[in-house]
């Protein structure tokens, strides 16, 4: 029996138990309390399903603030402001959201007047994103990247996101060893890839090379999650280029 039916079916039950309740009402006043107590049962099984099933599709998103110029922001989702002094290399908690379209202004902290960003984004039931503020303050954008949370029991989940304005093609590969994925372009997010949990040293390479433009040693992967592995910073100047390892 689906999830609608539940909820059609407590439904029903809660009006039949109504309805006998106020068949007693005069006739037999135990009777009547034990039906209203079971109408009372069944509308409160009806409205706990309902705002689970409301809870399961609306969509999350967070906010990573990538621009390297930028000063801390504050962001508004629909007029409101949800994420207060959000600074460089930081990703917000997770946002629910309910699915549709909603409108994020990004300001300066503190200012509210003049904003740096204007953008409607869509939200799908369910769904998670990771919402990236790239690019110097003045070119400012907002990039939506989709969450794939799920992962196989006991095991990890990992996926590259290349995010330095001024840096091309990268490989990401394992310490002296093989490349997990090639030729990653600025902007672009990898597929996931399953691995088994473990500690590894990983280094970032110009592609299609074996220059190292970043080590990453003792990057730590623990059973049951999945994580985004995102490269910010600069290649020429500051702040010099880092890799943020999240949890999706």
């Amino acid at each position: 029996m689906s999830g609608n039916k539940n909820h059609s079916d407590y439904l029903q039950r809660a009006a039949m138990y109504d309805l006998l309740a106020h068949n007693f009402k005069y006739s037999n006043p135990n009777l009547h309390l034990h039906y209203y107590l079971k109408h009372l049962k069944y509308m409160n099984k009806a409205m706990l399903l309902h705002d689970s099933q409301q809870r399961q599709t609306e969509g999350k998103v967070r906010f990573l603030h990538t621009s390297t110029d930028s000063p801390d922001v504050d962001i508004y989702i629909n007029g409101k402001m949800q994420v207060k002094r959000l600074p460089f290399r930081v990703a917000s908690n997770y946002l629910a959201l309910k699915p549709g379209k909603h409108h994020i202004d990004i300001y300066p902290t503190g200012n509210s007047v003049d904003s740096v960003l204007n953008k409607r984004i869509t939200v799908e039931p369910g769904r998670s994103y990771t919402l990236a503020i790239i690019d110097s303050v003045k070119k400012m954008r907002l990039l939506a990247y989709l969450n794939q949370p799920e992962v196989p029991p006991n095991e990890s989940k990992i996926r590259f996101l290349h995010l330095s304005s001024d840096t091309g093609a990268l490989d990401f590969a394992v310490k002296n060893r093989d490349v997990v994925f090639p030729n990653v372009s600025y902007k672009q997010a990898t597929d996931y890839l399953g691995i088994m949990p473990m500690t590894v040293d990983l280094e970032v390479r110009e592609a299609g090379t074996k220059n190292v433009v970043l080590s990453m040693p003792k990057a730590q992967f623990r059973p049951n999650e999945t994580y985004t592995i995102v490269l910010i910073g600069l290649s020429k100047e500051e702040p010099s280029l880092q890799a943020m390892i999240m949890k999706d």
